[in-house]
């Protein structure tokens, strides 16, 4: 219970954040500079994890915002909450623009931990990871993938086209 009423946090924090603004387009730097530390806080009540943020989301659509923050809230919370499991360590927020194959404008979002590294095969993905694995393919557009980290922890990579013209959610 006490999981479920800090995720209702979070998620309510970027839903005031998303409803001030009536755009189509957020600077959702802006939300991530506030939202990431918060996400944090929030599941490490007992433990010291410092974060750390790189590169920039730039302006994206407001359709975009909302999937691409639960996403990111859900994957933070498991790095702090499974990765770390009771241990200080960091966590990592990277996002970076780029051009795909295809000429058009794709971000990718990583999101690293220091800690306990993937669990063995095979993976048991529970309700939160099928949640998170449906946004980023269906309301994003986009592809997900779990890989070892070089730090030993668990590196989470994200890749989403940004051109209307792609998306199909």
């Amino acid at each position: 219970l006490e999981q479920a009423m800090r995720r209702v946090s979070t998620i309510a924090s970027v839903h005031d954040f998303l409803s001030k603004g009536l755009n189509e387009t957020v600077k959702f730097d802006d939300l991530m500079d506030r939202q990431f530390r918060l996400i944090v806080e929030i599941a490490s009540p007992e433990q010291r994890v410092s974060t750390r943020r790189e590169g920039e989301f730039g302006m994206l659509d407001a359709d975009l915002a909302t999937p691409l923050s639960l996403v990111i809230n859900e994957l933070v919370t498991n790095a702090v909450e499974h990765g770390l499991a009771h241990r200080n360590g960091e966590v990592a927020l990277v996002a970076e623009r780029y051009k795909g194959a295809d000429s058009k404008d794709w971000l990718r979002v990583v999101i690293e931990d220091d800690g306990h590294g993937l669990p063995e095969e095979p993976r048991r993905e529970g309700l939160g990871l099928q949640i998170v694995r449906t946004l980023v393919t269906s309301e994003l557009s986009g592809e997900i993938r779990w890989v070892q980290s070089e730090k030993g922890g668990t590196k989470v990579v994200i890749d989403m086209p940004l051109d209307l013209d792609h998306r199909t959610g």
